[in-house]
């Protein structure tokens, strides 16, 4: 634990405070959004009134392991007569003229549709349900399985957020120690880089439900047995066998259940890692064969390093370590994505990380290439353009001068474009690509050839592409 506060892991009192703050605004600004909406429906003032809306958090806030700028996963639960249309069509300008609001985008097309905000600094994913009440209670309760009925399946994946969180809490021993566990491994999990769903990692409910099973199987350990229990176990776990934290149970609708002996989909998890609430799904479908291969030499690693540690021959800090991504390999992919408008940028490089798990399916079978192994994030940065024909040409994969952003790399820019009206905003996705050892080192080196992957795969996305070597600068357009 004394690790872990040296770690930065526990955000302040301040920040505590500033989130409660805000997820009160949100949850008075959904209430207002529920009763203009019934009024335009021409419902009475005191039926609107009445009509409600709430919110519920769930994801690490919920389980009280979020540390200083993690964001808050939110639920927005709104009546009946009140659309998810009308949540992006109404509730998104309302959340982009609250004070303080920035970097809002609506996502409607995504597996699960939400609101990406930042308020005060704070950063919300708002997802968003329409129940089939008349009006939502302050009282209400997410428990009861029925609630589940007449939803379409991407309205069902929003509530078992909530659902899920919950259920997890209730089935560990002992909340604290699952918590200070769970801390420590999701400190890791960052450090090493493989926290993320969308790449192909497992995203943070995955983990927890690790964790939380190790909790089950030793309930009277305390965190730090619980974290050495935790590598020793799972190093030694025979994949596909599923992490299950309860018996699969059955429900009122006709919805798919998890089950690898009906549906063949289902056997072709490489991890699966089972949700324990109703209707029970594979939490880690996306698990690529690469980043099972990288996850799964994480996971030997830490076990080696834990043995050290109790032994007393290394200390906790060692097991925090920053992963070596941009040294590991001698080539690597860039995957750029571009647009001239920054909250168009915000959407389409969610939408480029979204896709790029089917690229590295694709890479996969490469002839020589061992695993694709994707960054688990984008780099941003801002190019500002001397002329709209210049800006035009950056887009077509031509060079500007980058400024300053988020992570952008190198400098301000060149002071003299400052005040540029032409821009073109890019986020840069990084693949290493790990080669295959040759057999024998008379044999001539591997030769890689990625172009039918890369093909096959913007045929569907308009992105830059960057082939490059570690000791190259990159090249765009290979």
């Amino acid at each position: 634990m004394e690790e872990l506060r040296r770690q930065n892991t526990f955000e302040t009192e301040e920040e505590s405070r500033r989130r409660e703050i805000v997820l009160g605004r949100v949850a008075a600004l959904v209430k207002k959004f529920v009763h203009d909406v019934s009024i335009a429906k021409g419902l009475s003032e005191s039926a609107a009134n009445a009509a409600g809306g709430k919110i519920f958090t769930f994801g690490s806030y919920r389980l009280g392991v979020h540390g200083p700028g993690s964001d808050i996963d939110t639920l927005c639960v709104l009546p009946k007569h009140v659309s998810v249309a009308d949540f992006f069509a109404t509730f998104e300008p309302m959340v982009r003229a609250m004070e303080g609001a920035t970097e809002v985008a609506g996502v409607p097309e995504a597996f699960v549709p939400l609101i990406g905000a930042k308020v005060s600094g704070i950063s919300l994913d708002l997802l968003v349900v329409s129940l089939g009440m008349s009006a939502i209670p302050e009282e209400l309760s997410l428990k009861d399985n029925n609630i589940l009925k007449n939803l379409d399946e991407s309205v069902v994946r929003s509530v078992n957020g909530t659902r899920l969180t919950d259920e997890l809490l209730r089935l560990v021993p002992n909340g604290q120690v699952f918590r200070d566990a769970l801390r420590c491994i999701k400190l890791w999990v960052q450090r090493k880089a493989v926290y993320s769903n969308v790449n192909g990692y497992l995203g943070g409910v995955a983990w927890a439900m690790l964790v939380a099973r190790i909790c089950q199987l030793y309930p009277n350990a305390i965190a730090g047995a619980i974290v050495v229990r935790f590598f020793t176990v799972m190093s030694r776990w025979q994949w596909p066998q599923p992490v299950l934290l309860k018996d699969i149970e059955d429900g009122p609708l006709q919805v798919r259940v998890w089950n690898p002996k009906v549906y063949p989909s289902d056997r072709a998890h490489r991890m699966p890692i089972i949700t324990p609430n109703y209707p029970s799904m594979c939490a880690t479908h996306n698990v690529s064969a690469s980043t099972f291969a990288i996850m799964c030499e994480q996971i030997q690693n830490g076990a080696v390093l834990v043995e050290k540690i109790v032994a007393g021959e290394a200390s906790w800090a060692e097991l925090f370590t920053k992963h070596d991504f941009f040294h590991r390999y001698k080539n690597y992919i860039q995957v750029i994505a571009m647009t001239r408008d920054a909250q168009k940028q915000i959407r389409w490089a969610g939408t480029v990380e979204s896709r790029l798990r089917h690229l590295i399916m694709k890479l996969e079978f490469v002839d020589n290439l061992q695993l694709a192994h994707p960054f688990v994030k984008g780099f941003e940065r801002v190019i500002r353009c001397a002329s709209e024909e210049e800006a035009a040409a950056v887009l077509r994969g031509g060079t500007g001068v980058p400024v300053a952003g988020a992570d952008a790399e190198g400098g301000m820019g060149d002071e003299r474009n400052a005040e540029a009206k032409w821009k073109v905003y890019s986020t840069s996705f990084f693949i290493g690509l790990g080669v295959r050892p040759k057999e024998s080192p008379n044999d001539p080196p591997h030769r890689l050839d990625v172009s039918f992957s890369i093909g096959e795969f913007t045929r569907t996305s308009l992105v830059k592409f960057s082939f490059f070597s570690n000791s190259c600068v990159p090249k765009s357009g290979a």
